[in-house]
């Protein structure tokens, strides 16, 4: 489907009473390239996109990036800023005709002497037949092609097109730019004001999304506005960011209390009330396989790596019933029941999931190193994709000491912390061995095979 309505050049200034049903992500869209927020590496002093900008160079080219972060918006300044008529085509919507009609549309705009730009959104959602119907006219110089894509080009876009166009890589917006278009939005939303750790909380919602901060900003509005409030704190944020919950049924609180009993029991290692407490519930005609699922999350809630072998038991278990259903198949779960309520106890996984998400929404999505990235292309390679990365079956004891694998700038932090319970005591052993011969590589001191290295206190 096919869009010529440049809303870019027809939407009002913020503060100018803009009508507040167009969306705030396209009240505030750039109107100038001065006015972008993020890409430094593409738009700074003497980069790619700045220099074509600043000498009319225009030509093809492929923005991939994660969504929310400026893709759409600069095609639409490029078309500004070589007053080039602005063809827009959903990938997920056109077909053929379309391209067709962008075709006649740019042919007669040659003839009157001006230029067109066909931005083709997903554009790795396009077919084979889409993308060779495009490349004469790439080809020709009739109009010139901008794809935007979230998915990785070298495989989605075929390599004649791609080899015609230039490939420039979008990042994710970071916090401190996300806060600058926070501020910008509270602004245009009423002059809202925000408290520092709202504000960077708000940012760490978003993840990087101009969009889905400029979502959540229309949200808090609402919000503030219903409670007639003039500020954003973090009270009001989680208000209007809530996520909504759902109940299981309508059983009433009873039916939940019964499972965090059994839930309790088991972790609590009293094997005899667990198995009280599942019998209730069969006997009160909960489904056997709700249970089920529920022992696989004990599984790895309370007992995880201190005894491996919890997870299996359980899994076991539900696929028992499943091919046997009740009563016989009931007994497969009694056993797992009762294998999980006296197996060692360790939260140490969960407190790891919980942990990392956390660290995640603290970080945003940082970007992947490049020593770590996959190189399955020539592109990639190019853009030094998976260079330097050791490959750790080739090091002594398939370990390579003092390699990194955080993003770069994060801390290497400590996410999961094993405990000195059941088979977790033995993995604290290996993993203090293994940061003590990470310590000695990067601080230059020839190391062991960890084969043959003797373990250390846990540290």
């Amino acid at each position: 489907m096919m869009d010529q309505t440049p809303s870019l050049f027809d939407a009002e200034p913020a503060g100018s009473g803009a009508s507040t049903s167009i969306p705030l992500a396209e009240r505030l869209r750039p109107r100038g390239l001065d006015d972008v927020v993020g890409q430094e590496h593409l738009l700074g002093a003497g980069k790619p996109l700045r220099v074509a900008f600043e000498t009319r160079r225009m030509h093809s080219m492929i923005l991939w990036g994660p969504p929310g972060v400026g893709k759409t918006t600069l095609a639409r300044l490029i078309a500004q800023q070589f007053n080039a008529q602005f063809i827009a085509i959903s990938a997920v919507l056109a077909g053929v005709k379309d391209i067709r009609d962008a075709v006649l549309l740019a042919e007669q705009a040659r003839a009157a002497g001006r230029s067109t730009l066909v931005f083709v959104d997903e554009v790795h959602r396009f077919n084979k037949s889409q993308q060779d119907a495009f490349l004469p006219h790439v080809e020709s110089g009739l109009f010139t092609f901008i794809g935007a894509t979230t998915e990785n080009p070298s495989f989605e876009v075929n390599s004649a097109l791609l080899s015609r166009a230039t490939v420039y890589v979008l990042q994710p917006l970071t916090s401190g730019e996300l806060q600058v278009l926070a501020v910008r939005g509270l602004e245009a939303s009423g002059g809202l004001g925000i408290e520092p750790d709202a504000l960077a909380q708000l940012a760490a919602h978003a993840d990087g999304d101009a969009r889905r901060l400029f979502n959540a900003i229309e949200a808090v509005a609402a919000c503030a506005q219903a409670s007639k409030r003039i500020d954003v704190d973090m009270g009001l944020l989680h208000a209007a960011l809530a996520e909504s919950l759902r109940r299981y049924d309508k059983a009433g609180d009873q039916f939940y209390d019964v499972i965090s009993a059994l839930h309790k029991s088991v972790r609590g290692s009293n094997p005899d009330a667990a198995l009280y407490w599942m019998a209730r519930m069969l006997d009160g005609g909960v489904d056997p396989l709700y249970i089920g699922r529920r022992l696989v999350r004990m599984a790895s809630e309370d007992i995880g790596l201190a005894d491996p072998r919890a997870l299996g038991q359980t899994l076991d278990a539900v696929a028992a019933f499943e091919r046997l259903g009740s009563p016989e198949g009931e007994l497969a779960l009694v056993q797992a029941v009762l294998y999980l309520a006296i197996a060692p106890k360790s939260n140490a996984v969960y407190l790891a999931a919980g942990e990392a998400r956390r660290f995640v929404r603290e970080h945003g999505t940082a970007a992947v190193p490049m020593h770590l990235r996959n190189a399955p292309t020539k592109l990639m390679r190019s853009l030094g994709a998976s260079e330097g990365y050791r490959y750790a079956h080739d090091e002594p004891g398939a370990f390579a000491a003092g390699e990194r694998y955080f993003p770069e700038g994060l801390p290497e932090t400590r996410l999961y912390r094993p405990t000195d319970r059941g088979q977790e005591a033995r993995i604290a052993e290996r993993l203090a061995e293994l940061r003590r011969l990470n310590r000695q590589a990067r601080a230059g001191t020839k190391v062991p095979d960890p084969a043959n290295s003797t373990p250390s206190a846990q540290d």
